[in-house]
């Protein structure tokens, strides 16, 4: 009823006026009083539409009319309509502006095609992953811009579970997982995901087991061999025996050395394993290095040791003389009789360096960067002769790493190498006095591996 009443009550005062000027003046002055409602009524009407159609057509640039009775009423709702409106379009476009920003902030390449596999959107990661731009291939057939014989394989099949895995058309060097999404009734969304480190994890993995495998066959091959043959052979004259024996003891202790560095490799890279800092006398431990140096070439070189500071180095004792212990037996192991051999410890800059220079014979430049690597070697002949397990600088390079320190190779081929130790000033201190607390001795050093 409360639409109504108001029509109904003009109506019936409009009907109250006719008939007392029917009863005053007769039926034709009623019916006159009856015509001229109804054109003012049909008028206003007009004049009421006209406005309304009017502010429909720019509701942002012409004001909203304003009337009184009925067409007020109608107003004042629409208006009320148009600000809910308003308010809901505001929090859409927020949140599509707000999708958008992600979209293009998503690390993954994303396309939008449509049922005919044209390309409706795609976000800028597309472009480093795809080649593709949103501006200029807005509209084009996905087909014509990625031709590889593959993609169009993966792109017909149609199967939403199925992955491609392949290379970059826009660089070689990155390898992507591509994946179709059902968006929409008719639309598809493709995905293009970066997986070049969890490709290059998983060759390394493989290649590590790889390694592992090879370098543990030979030992046991060895071994096994010897072994058979003693078994074999019981009356084998005692000095066969004897240089099988040590052949065989050779064989056990590579694979134990190996093994070690396994375990200490994977011990540096445990999330569990902290740092616990100590004083550590890197002049005494530089003596230490230098005997061990002299023990293990066995006259065969000339060793030399330069101390330019008397500082100590805060980290851990083990580590550091674990790491610096592998990069002088690399030296003694690589540097032919006869070269040259020289440790030194100084400061520069306020960062403590322990370097190890040899005149061996040398390394090229492409090899200096992957030396870190686990099982890499320049010759791998000549590194099994030397006796080294490949994992010596990967074990340097993950202690250093732990003491923010960083490992800086020179090396000229033909001429040496020089292997330096370089740690930041935090770690560099300077020798305790007897007053300010015990001096820490330096213990027996295991022999080196690497």
């Amino acid at each position: 009823m409360g639409f109504w009443w108001r029509p109904l009550s003009v109506l019936a005062s409009v009907l109250l006026v006719a008939l007392i000027l029917w009863a005053a003046s007769g039926w034709v002055a009623a019916l006159g009083f009856l015509a001229g409602i109804q054109a003012f009524v049909m008028l206003r009407r007009l004049w009421q539409e006209f406005r309304l159609a009017r502010w429909l057509e720019n509701p942002d640039e012409v004001e909203p009319p304003d009337a009184t009775g009925t067409w007020g009423d109608i107003f004042y709702r629409l208006q009320k309509l148009q600000r809910r409106q308003k308010a809901s379009r505001g929090r859409l476009t927020s949140a599509l502006e707000q999708f958008e920003h992600a979209a293009m902030a998503v690390p993954d390449g994303m396309v939008i095609l449509n049922g005919s596999e044209q390309i409706d959107w795609c976000n800028p990661a597309s472009r480093r992953y795809l080649g593709l731009d949103c501006e200029r291939d807005r509209g084009q057939f996905v087909r014509y811009l990625l031709r590889q014989a593959h993609f169009l394989e993966f792109l017909d099949a149609a199967d939403y579970s199925r992955r491609l895995v392949c290379k970059s058309p826009v660089n070689r060097e990155i390898t992507l997982s591509l994946q179709l999404v059902p968006f929409d009734e008719s639309k598809k969304l493709l995905v293009a995901r970066d997986i070049t480190d969890l490709e290059r994890v998983d060759e390394m993995r493989r290649d590590f087991i790889a390694n592992v495998s090879h370098e543990l066959r030979t030992p046991l091959t060895v071994v096994g061999g010897f072994v058979e043959t003693l078994a074999g052979a019981p009356d084998l004259p005692a000095a066969d025996s004897r240089h099988y024996f040590d052949l065989m003891l050779d064989h056990t202790r590579r694979m134990q050395h190996l093994l070690d560095d396994l375990l200490t490799l994977s011990r540096l890279e445990s999330a569990d394993h902290l740092l616990h800092d100590e004083p550590v006398n890197v002049p005494e431990m530089a003596h230490a290095l230098k005997a061990e140096a002299e023990s293990l070439s066995r006259g065969r070189h000339s060793v030399r040791l330069e101390i330019d500071s008397a500082a100590w180095l805060a980290g851990n004792l083990q580590e550091i003389r674990s790491a610096l212990g592998n990069l002088v037996s690399n030296a003694v192991r690589y540097t032919p009789e006869g070269g040259a051999i020289t440790l030194a410890w100084r400061e520069r800059d306020g960062e403590g360096e322990f370097s190890v220079t040899d005149t061996g014979e040398g390394i090229a430049a492409e090899h200096i960067p992957r030396l870190t690597e686990r099982f890499y070697r320049v010759d791998r002949s000549r590194s099994r002769e030397t006796g080294g397990t490949g994992l010596g600088l990967a074990i340097v390079k993950h202690v250093l790493t732990r003491h923010g320190a960083r490992l800086d190779i020179q090396s000229t081929p033909g001429k040496g190498s020089t292997f330096s130790a370089v740690f930041p000033a935090q770690r560099v201190q300077p020798p305790p006095t007897p007053e300010s607390g015990k001096l820490i001795p330096f213990p027996e050093r295991e022999q080196a591996t690497g």
